[in-house]
C-alpha cells in the first residue's frame, strides 16, 4: 500500500511538474541552447525556460487573458520564464508588437506542456530543426531515447549557429553505422557567411524588425 502511495504521489508531483502560474517576460534575442535553427522555426513562438530542453515536451502552451499560444520550448533561461517578445505582446494585448509594441515586466500567465506535435506548425517540415555541427550531444541524448518526438522527427541542417549567419543551407544525413558525424553536401561545420535566410527579432518596446546577429 505505501509502495502504491508513493507511485501516485510521484506521477501527481510529475504531472503538476508539467504546468503551472509563473510570472513571464518578454524576450527579444532569438537563441537556442540545443542548436535549433531560428531560420527554420517561427521566432515569435518561443519559450525560454528555467528547465533544461528534453525530447519530448519541446512544446508548451501559455495562456493569459483568454488568449493562448503555443510555443516552442528549445532554450534554457537563466531562471527566469522568458517567451519571445511578439509571443509576450499579444498574450499582454492582443496585437502584434509590430503595431502595437508594450513594454512591462513579469505578467502572470498560466502554462502546460502539450505533444509536440501541437507546435509543428512552427516548424519547417514539421520536423525540429538542428544545427549538424553543432546540436549532436543534444542529438545523441534523443536518439538515445529512439521512441521520443525528437528522436524520430528532428533534421539537420549545415548551418553552424541559431541565428543562421554561418554555414550552407542544406540537409544533411546521419548514418551511425557508418559514422557519429553527419553527412552534408559541402563540408560540415565550414564558417561560410550565409545571408539567404535571416533571422529577425523584434526589438523591444518599439517593434521594429532587427536582423539578428
Amino acid at each position: 500500500m505505501f509502495f502504491k502511495t508513493t507511485l501516485l504521489l510521484a506521477s501527481a508531483a510529475t504531472a503538476l511538474a508539467a504546468s503551472g502560474t509563473v510570472g513571464v517576460t518578454p524576450h527579444d534575442m532569438y537563441s537556442s541552447s540545443v542548436g535549433v535553427l531560428g531560420c527554420k522555426i517561427n521566432v515569435k513562438h518561443v519559450a525560454y525556460w528555467p528547465m533544461p530542453v528534453d525530447c519530448n515536451n519541446i512544446c508548451v502552451q501559455v495562456s493569459y487573458a483568454g488568449r493562448s499560444l503555443y510555443l516552442l520550448r528549445i532554450d534554457q533561461s537563466g531562471g527566469a520564464y522568458d517567451i519571445s517578445y511578439g509571443a509576450w505582446n499579444w498574450l499582454y494585448v492582443g496585437k502584434q508588437a509590430t503595431e502595437q509594441p508594450m513594454q512591462g515586466g513579469a505578467l502572470s500567465m498560466t502554462w502546460k506542456d502539450v505533444p509536440a506535435q501541437n507546435c509543428a506548425s512552427l516548424m519547417a517540415n514539421g520536423r525540429l530543426p538542428l544545427s549538424a555541427a553543432n546540436s549532436m550531444n543534444y542529438l545523441s541524448s534523443c536518439l538515445n531515447q529512439p521512441s521520443s518526438w525528437v528522436a524520430q522527427n528532428h533534421e539537420l541542417y549545415n548551418i553552424l549557429n541559431p541565428t543562421c549567419t554561418y554555414g550552407y543551407d542544406e540537409v544533411c544525413t546521419l548514418n551511425l553505422a557508418v559514422s557519429n558525424q553527419p553527412t552534408c553536401p559541402h563540408q560540415l561545420g565550414v564558417p561560410a557567411v550565409l545571408t539567404s535566410d535571416p533571422v529577425y527579432d523584434i526589438q523591444y518596446g518599439t517593434g521594429k524588425l532587427v536582423k539578428a546577429t
